[in-house]
């Protein structure tokens, strides 16, 4: 895989593979012992940001999935994380739904899925001469990137792709076209970027990435190559935009921000360092409500929530309730965007739901709790 180096001061770039986290049983505090080592005596209010958790990507992917299970029976394996949320992946387990990392390590002619953030084609082809059934999970927006990725490498683009290098995606479009990618892991990166022919150059980009700094990072690419072309329509998800807006609104008028998602999430991750970017006092990531530590809640009159694409809104709830017990019952929604989006479950399912005489198979993309 095509790569730049990265310089010295460069971020360490992420680990995408989920660890189980040990729960270290703890008493925690009483709301009465927080309230006294307060810095402050005023009310308490919760800011609630929306758009938040489950997009029409991630929810047809879950959804394709429950399908199966209902269709086929257990197992059915799903070639990575479904989606890249803990709750959402061990719920699917307990329902027989078996993870791997390759198509390999499937039974020939076994059910496999391939998650939301997409595959390259020789994943596919791997799957082909396994004789393995597929359902394509695709999220729709990500299956757009590929196909521009496919349709620019034909006339001979040089693709300069935004995104972390060993993220699920990243690998799934790098592989649509690797001898014409270049991955571009951020702006940092740009000064040692060495290209073919600069006067043939298309930027694309991971879809869950930050809006701010994949813009510092074409504005970058652009003052080196003056002819460099974007995309046909913006590559980030309207699902991460929003969400990285709401959380805009919030953070400033946030002492605290407890951002629900998983640590291999990078829109969640992003929802983190956006919250400090733009004006949270202190900002937090948690999978669950009892991973919230009431010690954040010392100098803390108003608190934002939100929450990651992947995450269901039970989670969500989880923490509000939690934030209620200490004082915050005050909850005031931020809203920044509707989003009305629902997306059609992946062709497989919809055909096989249609010959079991099912009704109503086509939609994917609604709003969840669970």
């Amino acid at each position: 895989m095509t790569s730049t180096a990265t310089a010295p001061d460069a971020p360490a770039r992420r680990q995408h593979i989920a660890v189980p986290m040990p729960m270290v049983p703890r008493k925690r505090r009483s709301p009465e012992e927080v309230a006294a080592e307060s810095t402050f005596k005023g009310p308490r209010k919760v800011l609630l940001a929306a758009p938040r958790g489950y997009c029409a990507g991630v929810d047809r992917a879950v959804v394709a999935v429950e399908k199966a299970l209902d269709t086929y029976g257990a197992p059915v394996y799903v070639r990575k994380e479904i989606v890249h949320n803990r709750h959402v992946v061990e719920t699917l387990q307990e329902k027989g739904v078996i993870f791997v990392e390759e198509a390999d390590q499937v039974p020939e002619g076994a059910l496999l899925v391939f998650s939301a953030h997409g595959v390259s084609p020789a994943v596919k082809d791997l799957a082909e001469t396994r004789n393995l059934q597929t359902i394509d999970a695709t999220c729709p927006l990500v299956t757009k990137v590929h196909r521009e990725s496919v349709r620019f490498a034909r006339d001979d683009y040089e693709i300069l792709l935004i995104g972390h290098e060993g993220h699920e995606e990243v690998e799934g479009t790098y592989g649509e076209a690797p001898d014409n990618t270049t991955i571009v892991n951020g702006p940092w990166e740009v000064d040692d970027l060495q290209v073919r022919n600069p006067d043939r150059l298309i930027w694309l980009s991971q879809t869950t990435l930050s809006v701010d700094e994949t813009m510092e990072t074409v504005q970058k690419l652009r003052e080196r190559f003056p002819n460099l072309q974007d995309p046909p329509s913006d590559d980030i998800c309207y699902a991460t935009s929003n969400r990285q807006a709401a959380i805009k609104k919030v953070a400033p008028d946030s002492d605290l921000v407890i951002v629900v998602g998983s640590e291999n999430s990078s829109n969640s991750v992003r929802l983190k360092e956006v919250a400090k970017e733009y004006g949270a006092a202190r900002a937090e990531r948690v999978d669950y409500a009892n991973q919230v530590d009431e010690a954040w809640f010392q100098d803390a009159a108003t608190i934002g929530v939100t929450s990651g694409a992947s995450v269901p809104e039970v989670l969500v709830d989880d923490v509000l309730r939690l934030l209620a017990d200490y004082g915050y019952g005050q909850v005031e929604e931020v809203v920044t965007a509707e989003e009305d989006i629902v997306f059609s479950l992946p062709k497989e399912i919809r055909q096989a739901l249609t010959q079991a005489g099912h009704e109503d198979v086509g939609r994917g993309g609604r709003k969840r709790n669970a």
